[in-house]
C-alpha cells in the first residue's frame, strides 16, 4: 500500500486522478485542503481529508509523516502565492521524508509563455535544486500535453473534469489557428493521465523527472482535418503570431473560459488573453511533450484522439 496525498485535491482535474487511485483498491489517498473540513474526516470514498496551513511548514511537515508521494494540484493566478505554498510543500515533503513528490506540471512542456503556468519553471528549478549535491526528493513532472476531452465539448466522458470550449470547436464547426498551423501538439485523455499517476505508484524504478505521456502526436492541422471527417465542414479562422505576439486577437469569436479561478466580472477580458498566449504557445510547440511513462509502462494501453472524439462526434452530422 502506498500513502498518497493529494495537495489542491478538492480540484477537478485532481479528482479524476484520486478516482484511479481509488480504483486499485490497494492504496490511501489524503486529501490536503486549505478549507475547513465540514464532513467526516473519512469520507464514503475512503479519502481522508486534512485542513493545513501551506504557509506553516512545520504542522505541514507534521502532517506528511508517514506519508509516501506526494502529488501537487495547485492553481492560482497569484504567482507569489503559489510559489511560495509550492516551495513550503516541497520542503515539508523533504523533512517528513516523503519518497516521491509530483509539482503541480499536467499539462504542457514549455511554460514560460503561459503567464498562469509561469511558476511552473521556477518549482522545476527549485526541485533540482532540492537536490543539487544528493537526492532528497524523487519527482517526476506529469505532462500529459492538451486534454483531448476539451475537444468532445458539451460532451463528457468523466465524472469531476471541468470541460470548455476550445479553440478547435467540433461542436460549432469553426476553429481558430496560426497561420502556420502544422505545430506538434500531443493529446492525452484526463482518463489516461489519471491512469499512469496510479500505475506510478508501483512503479518500482526510479520516477524520471521527464514525466511524459501520449494519446496521440499529432498536429492543429491533422485535428482540424479530424473535425471535419466527423463533423463535416469547419470554418477555420487564420491569426498571424505577429498580431498574437502584439498582444491582438482578430477573429469573429473566442472561446469562453469557465473556470473556478477566473472571477466572472474578469471572464471576457481573461478568456482573450488566455487564447492570444495559448495560440503563441501551441505555435511554438510547448504542448509537444515526451512518451516516458509510455516507454515505462508498455502495458497501459492510450486512447488515440482519434478513438476517442470519433466515439463523441461519429454519426452526430
Amino acid at each position: 500500500m502506498v500513502k498518497v496525498a493529494v495537495a489542491g485535491g478538492s480540484g477537478n482535474v485532481a479528482r479524476e486522478v484520486i478516482d484511479k487511485i481509488l480504483a486499485k483498491k490497494k492504496h490511501e489517498v489524503t486529501v490536503l485542503t486549505r478549507k475547513p473540513v465540514l464532513g467526516p474526516a473519512v469520507d464514503p470514498d475512503g479519502i481522508r481529508w486534512v485542513q493545513v496551513d501551506y504557509s506553516d511548514k512545520p504542522s505541514l511537515t507534521k502532517v506528511l509523516r508517514g506519508i509516501d508521494v506526494v502529488l501537487c494540484f495547485f492553481l492560482d493566478l497569484d504567482y507569489v502565492s503559489i510559489v511560495r505554498n509550492s516551495k513550503n510543500l516541497i520542503d515539508a515533503s523533504v523533512q517528513a521524508g516523503v519518497k516521491r513528490f509530483a509539482p503541480s506540471e499536467w499539462g504542457s512542456r514549455i511554460n514560460r509563455t503561459l503567464p498562469h503556468n509561469a511558476f511552473k519553471e521556477e518549482i522545476r528549478e527549485y526541485l533540482e535544486d532540492t537536490n543539487s549535491g544528493r537526492m532528497r526528493l524523487e519527482y517526476t513532472l506529469f505532462q500529459p500535453g492538451l486534454f483531448v476531452n476539451y475537444f468532445g465539448f458539451p460532451h463528457t466522458t468523466t465524472k469531476h473534469f471541468t470541460m470548455c470550449q476550445p479553440f478547435i470547436d467540433f461542436e460549432n464547426r469553426r476553429a481558430i489557428a496560426v497561420d502556420e498551423d502544422s505545430a506538434s501538439i500531443t493529446l492525452t485523455t484526463v482518463q489516461d493521465m489519471g491512469a499512469v499517476v496510479a500505475e506510478a505508484l508501483d512503479y518500482e524504478g526510479a520516477w524520471p523527472v521527464d514525466g511524459g505521456m501520449r494519446g496521440t502526436q499529432t498536429t492543429v492541422a491533422e485535428v482540424i482535418e479530424l473535425a471535419r471527417r466527423l463533423r463535416g465542414c469547419m470554418k477555420v479562422e487564420k491569426v498571424s503570431l505577429n498580431d498574437l505576439r502584439a498582444g491582438q486577437l482578430k477573429t469573429s469569436w473566442r472561446p469562453d473560459i469557465s473556470h473556478p479561478t477566473v472571477p466572472k466580472e474578469l471572464k471576457d477580458t481573461i478568456s482573450e488573453r488566455m487564447l492570444i498566449f495559448f495560440l503563441n504557445s501551441v505555435a511554438q510547440h510547448c504542448w509537444h511533450v515526451s512518451d516516458t511513462w509510455n516507454k515505462l509502462l508498455p502495458h497501459h494501453r492510450f486512447t488515440t484522439a482519434e478513438e476517442y472524439l470519433s466515439g463523441i462526434w461519429a454519426g452526430k452530422l
